[in-house]
């Protein structure tokens, strides 16, 4: 089992910056990638980055160029640096990880961020 635990989310103007951070315990070992999803009460759960072990990046197009998905393997912590910040972008952010060949399957409670316009 590995537990998610996210912080850094709140509230900010647009055109600000957050940082959020994930700190993985548990099962670490097992964790091929970790990442980032947002939601919106109504809405579908969107996909906005991912880091795996090898140190790749991919980003959902709504916020590439503007957030930084980056991992500290030392302190088993994921962060999600967002720049330039929407009213788009609000919502609850949930960390996720997962083994190589599975879909995401550990995920955390979520933090909200919200951006004022």
């Amino acid at each position: 089992q590995v537990q998610l635990v996210e912080s850094g989310g709140g509230l900010v103007q647009a055109g600000g910056s957050l940082r959020l951070s994930c700190v993985a315990s548990g099962s670490i070992d097992t964790i091929y990638a970790m990442g980032w999803y947002r939601q919106v009460s109504g809405e579908q759960r969107e996909f906005v980055a991912q880091h795996t072990a090898g140190g790749s990046t991919t980003y959902g197009d709504s916020v590439r160029g503007r957030f930084t998905v980056s991992r500290d393997n030392a302190e088993n912590t994921m962060y999600l640096q967002m720049n330039s910040l929407k009213p788009e972008d609000t919502g609850v952010y949930t960390c996720a990880a997962r083994r190589r060949t599975e879909t995401y399957r550990y995920w955390g409670q979520g933090t909200q961020v919200t951006v004022s316009s």
